[in-house]
C-alpha cells in the first residue's frame, strides 16, 4: 500500500516578496523626493547660520548688563532669517538644480557626439550618413531664409 505525501510548496519565497515590496516602495519614496527642497533647506540653514554667528559676535562686544537683550535680538535675527528667506532659497535651489540638469545632459551629449564622431572615422558608412545628415540639416537653413 503506498501513500503520498503532498506538500505545498510556494512558488515564491515569503522573504522574496517581502524584500520587493520593500524595494518597491523604497522606490515610491525615492520618486515623490524633490532635491531642490533639500537643497533649499540646505542653502537656507547657511543663511540663518551665517546670520547669527554676525549676530553673536555683536552681541559679544556688548556689556554683560545687556545679555538678555542681546539674546532676544539674536533669536529675532534668526527667526526673521528663516521667515524671509525660506522663499528665495527654494527658487535658488530650483534654479541651482535644473542649471546642474542642463550642464549633465550637455555633458552626456558632447560626449555621446564625440564617441559617434570616433566611430565615424573608422566607418565610412557612418561618415557618409553624418555627412548626409548635415547636408540635409544645412539645406534646410538656407530654405528658411528664401
Amino acid at each position: 500500500m503506498a501513500s503520498f505525501a503532498h506538500i505545498e510548496f510556494p512558488d515564491r519565497m515569503p522573504g522574496l516578496k517581502r524584500a520587493q515590496r520593500a524595494t518597491k516602495s523604497l522606490k515610491n519614496v525615492l520618486h515623490k523626493f524633490d532635491g531642490a527642497r533639500g537643497l533649499a533647506a540646505f542653502l537656507l540653514a547657511a543663511i540663518v547660520a551665517s546670520l547669527l554667528v554676525i549676530a553673536n559676535q555683536v552681541i559679544d562686544t556688548w556689556t554683560e548688563g545687556h545679555l538678555l537683550a542681546a539674546w532676544i535680538v539674536m533669536w529675532a535675527v534668526a527667526f526673521a532669517a528663516l521667515a524671509l528667506l525660506a522663499l528665495p532659497a527654494r527658487r535658488l535651489g530650483v534654479v541651482l538644480q535644473a542649471g546642474l540638469a542642463r550642464w549633465a545632459a550637455a555633458r552626456r551629449q558632447a560626449a555621446q557626439d564625440e564617441r559617434l564622431w570616433q566611430v565615424a572615422l573608422t566607418d565610412a558608412r557612418v561618415m557618409a550618413d553624418l555627412s548626409r545628415a548635415m547636408s540635409q540639416a544645412a539645406e534646410r537653413d538656407v530654405r528658411a531664409y528664401y
